[in-house]
């Protein structure tokens, strides 16, 4: 982005335009947002991580601790296997669905990204017909009143 021109002393050439401070403002914070995307997408996924091995650990203690006590039970055999084919079924069912989510999450994520293409691409059919009606307008109102009268 070329940076704006301020006039030291009134009447020079150098004009400053509203729309031109605009743009290059508005750029400037757009362009700094998109430099932080990776950024935070690392520290949301070291804390993802985190938490995920936080509750693995708490797994980990409880097996470790109860063991023992387990195993004194001695529970048949008939039944752990039984509940070893319902924890599988469950485990299955939770990755299935992790997996559908993560679909749904990037089907979502393209639609929205058609949506916004379809509406840039109509901001700038509107923005070029603006520009014409303003340039018309312009002509209009110059061939009426004249360069010296506006």
């Amino acid at each position: 982005m070329g940076d704006v021109k301020v006039s030291s002393k009134p009447g020079e050439n150098d004009k400053i335009s509203i729309c031109d401070v605009m743009k290059e403002d508005t750029s400037k914070v757009i362009q700094k947002l998109e430099s932080q995307i990776p950024l935070n997408l690392q520290q949301y996924s070291d804390l993802y991580s985190a938490y995920l091995h936080t509750l693995e650990d708490i797994f980990g203690t409880c097996y470790i601790s109860e063991k023992k006590f387990f195993d004194k039970l001695n529970i048949d055999q008939g039944i752990l296997e039984a509940y070893h084919k319902y924890s599988n079924t469950l485990t299955d069912t939770f990755l299935d669905q992790i997996e559908i989510f993560s679909k749904i999450k990037e089907q979502n994520i393209q639609a929205q990204r058609s949506y916004l293409e379809v509406y840039d691409e109509f901001m700038h059919s509107m923005m070029n017909s603006y520009a014409k009606f303003l340039t018309q307008y312009n002509q209009a109102t110059l061939s009426w009143f004249g360069p010296k009268n506006f």
